[in-house]
């Protein structure tokens, strides 16, 4: 019998929000394959079926895409703050290599290309809250820059090559899976200097405002934008709801029963004062919801968290 290929890709299916979506799409029966530099949880991935290899590797990229009719773009090698350390290669790294996966998936005629993007980022600073798609897009960031562009990019592409794709717009992403690191993550890096003791270094005063949404959630918009026939192309993904640090710190306390301590460092540039995300048009057009409600998502990150002792 002829082994059935997988029909969809996940890039960057070893990483926080890649496992999350690759064990949703493995228990529903679908046919997937993994693809990254590392695979941070392989146990957790039963049925996928993993390719290691480099995002700007275009042979292996193309391997990896091979026989799948969707591909999920989930890749980005740098983070907001060392983007910024780091234009040129921001721009090597990311947005070339993403040209490269444009042109490999025209050629081996992939239907459909879901994208995720930073609703928190490629706005930049703006008065209108909560922010929809149709407002100015002026990052203050080289990881923003590199985002809107790859956006550009896949619109480029299905104008003059028909290579259809969604962009999802996303928030402050939390939940099971995600490790602190890399300076992105805070709830995760709150949740892990709580449960081991260690100080928290806040940016700033903790003012900033952001929206913050769980993973499962997010994983209901991949799916739904996969399979969108609408006319509809960036989607925003997130709470539509905007709390400080210092909520989210009191809600974290909440379940600990415990108090974190926390020290204050100099705030970063690239942080906007306030990003909370209009999500209207997710509700209306892709039928999606937020379905997680804050407090519940931080317990049962938190019970992750206890289940694995990292």
């Amino acid at each position: 019998m002829t082994k059935c290929e997988p029909t969809c890709v996940v890039l960057g299916g070893g990483g926080f929000l890649g496992v999350n979506l690759c064990r949703r799409l493995a228990s529903s029966g679908v046919r997937v394959r993994a693809f990254g530099r590392r695979c941070l949880f392989p146990r957790d991935l039963p049925g996928v079926e993993w390719r290691q290899g480099d995002f700007c590797d275009a042979a292996a990229l193309a391997s990896a895409i091979a026989s799948c009719e969707t591909v999920f773009h989930l890749v980005h090698s740098y983070m907001p703050q060392s983007a910024d350390l780091n234009m040129a290669d921001d721009v090597r790294q990311n947005v070339i290599a993403s040209l490269a996966l444009l042109e490999i998936s025209r050629k081996l005629k992939v239907k459909r290309i879901v994208f995720v993007s930073s609703g928190g980022i490629v706005y930049g600073p703006t008065l209108l809250m909560p922010t929809s798609e149709t407002a100015a897009t002026n990052p203050i960031s080289a990881y923003g820059i590199s985002k809107l562009t790859i956006e550009k990019y896949l619109q480029l592409y299905e104008h003059h090559y028909g290579v259809t794709f969604r962009v999802l717009r996303v928030a402050n992403l939390f939940g099971p899976f995600q490790l602190p690191g890399k300076n992105q993550g805070v709830i995760a890096a709150l949740i892990s200097c709580a449960l081991h003791n260690k100080e928290f270094e806040m940016w700033g005063d903790g003012s900033p405002i952001r929206d913050y949404i769980y993973v499962d959630d997010v994983v209901d918009a991949l799916l739904l934008a996969a399979a969108d026939k609408s006319e509809e192309r960036i989607f925003n993904i997130g709470s539509g709801q905007g709390r400080d640090l210092h909520q989210v710190i009191a809600e974290i306390e909440a379940h600990l029963g415990s108090k974190l301590a926390v020290r204050r460092t100099k705030e970063r540039l690239i942080d906007v004062p306030v990003s909370v995300l209009a999500i209207d048009r997710a509700c209306n057009i892709l039928g999606w919801k937020p379905l997680t409600p804050f407090n519940v998502g931080v317990k049962q990150t938190i019970e992750w968290w206890r289940s694995r002792e990292i």
